[in-house]
Order: structure tokens, then C-alpha cells, then sequence
């Protein structure tokens, strides 16, 4: 595959920051898994508004949603919500960026 950077929205960064440590760790290792193998690492596809293709991981109770950018070589993630809800868009929907607390299941 070659070496791909990864690039997180800051809102999933503030997402994970208020999960608890388990949690946190396995998302970050899963980051690290579809920056590393990011062809399989997908469980579903979906297209954003540019019609860019969009993978979905599900990471235990959450959903990992990023797009492979080949020109840059990035692996952009940009959304990480509860798998079985709603995706959060912590800006519009909460006023804020702080993340929603969310506890595991």
C-alpha cells in the first residue's frame, strides 16, 4: 500500500477525548488499522455530496466514517459517532464543540 497519512476532523478528536480509556484505545488503534490497510478495512460505502466514496468501519459501538484520498495519499477521517444512532455533528447540533458524554455499552 505504500505509507498514507491520516488526517481526523477535530470534532472526532474531541469525541474521543470524552470517551472512557477503553474506548479511546480501541478507536485509536482502529485509526491506525485503516491508515495501514484501509482497502478491507471497510464495512459499509456510502457517497458524500461531491460523490466522493465514503467507508464506513464499525469500531464496537461506534462508526468510523473516512475517505481515501490516492492524489495525497490521506486517509481523512471525518466523522466518528454511536454506530446504532444518529451521526453526531457536534457543531450544529450541540452549539459547541464539546462532545455529548457517551457511555459504553
Amino acid at each position: 500500500m505504500g505509507s498514507f497519512r491520516r488526517l481526523i476532523d477535530y470534532d472526532v478528536v474531541v469525541f474521543v477525548e470524552g470517551l472512557p480509556k477503553v474506548a479511546r484505545q480501541a478507536i485509536r488503534s482502529r485509526l491506525v488499522e485503516i491508515r495501514d490497510h484501509h482497502v478491507p478495512r471497510s464495512d459499509y460505502m456510502e457517497h458524500d455530496a461531491v460523490g466522493r466514496e465514503v467507508a464506513i468501519n464499525i469500531c464496537g459501538a461506534f462508526a468510523v466514517k473516512f475517505w481515501v484520498d490516492h492524489a495525497d495519499r490521506q486517509i481523512r477521517n471525518l466523522d466518528l459517532h454511536p454506530a446504532d444512532r444518529f451521526p453526531i455533528r457536534l457543531r450544529q447540533d450541540f452549539g459547541g464543540t464539546r462532545a455529548p458524554a457517551v457511555t459504553e455499552r
